[in-house]
């Protein structure tokens, strides 16, 4: 669980499950050396794997590469089954910022057995989210500078009008294969930009109306010692 400010207090963010697009923006897919896909390919990232601003970025000791991705969360605000997409954004409660953190190198090596990603995208604080929730209604998303920092160096700048799908068509499409419950996250995507952390990295992550957020990057063997 993660307590977020929200409007005039907080919400504790318990997700059953959070929902992560994969080559949701062109020039990522390029420099993943992959297709822009026909239809949303998305994965799932456990629960277990977020953490709120103040807490640290570990990377495991198995990975020799882990990268960062930025991205703009939708928080689900009610129970989602079969939603068209003239309707979806009805079943949004508010916005917030993802880093989907990713061992680069374990799904590189997934990838090539065929293999899912899952070793690759659910190691604890592997989800970090914050600064805030910002509800859907005081937000419109569909051009919005979204970006990355790493020890004051930009790595990521997009804009969320570059989603190959946008949040409706991801709603209908996700709902239409598992029910999305409330407080349930889907992460639309990251722009073109991601690269490797270590240790001792400050991230700074941002997207327009929602603020910015930091996390420090720690290896796991700094924090067994």
């Amino acid at each position: 669980m993660v307590r977020l400010p929200y409007m005039d207090g907080f919400y504790e963010l318990r997700p059953s499950k959070i929902v992560a697009l994969a080559k949701n923006y062109a020039e990522h897919a390029k420099e993943m050396e992959s297709d822009v896909p026909e239809r949303p390919v998305f994965f799932l990232k456990p629960p277990s794997a977020l953490i709120g601003p103040g807490e640290p970025i570990i990377l495991p000791r198995i990975s020799r590469r882990v990268d960062h991705e930025v991205e703009l969360a939708v928080i689900i605000g009610k129970r989602a089954r079969r939603v068209p997409a003239e309707k979806a954004m009805d079943y949004v409660m508010g916005y917030t910022i993802l880093l989907d953190i990713t061992a680069r190198d374990l799904q590189a090596e997934a990838r090539k057995k065929g293999l899912p990603w899952t070793v690759a995208k659910g190691f604890d604080t592997f989800a970090p989210v914050g600064p805030r929730i910002v509800d859907r209604r005081e937000l419109k998303i569909d051009d919005l500078e979204i970006g990355l920092k790493v020890n004051g160096q930009v790595r990521q700048l997009g804009r969320t009008s570059e989603m190959v799908f946008k949040v409706p068509e991801l709603i209908e499409y996700i709902s239409s294969i598992m029910t999305l419950e409330p407080g349930d996250i889907i992460a639309t995507g990251t722009p073109a930009g991601v690269g490797p952390l270590r240790h001792g990295d400050k991230i700074e992550a941002w997207v327009e109306g929602i603020g910015k957020v930091e996390f420090d990057v720690l290896a796991e063997n700094s924090i067994l010692c």
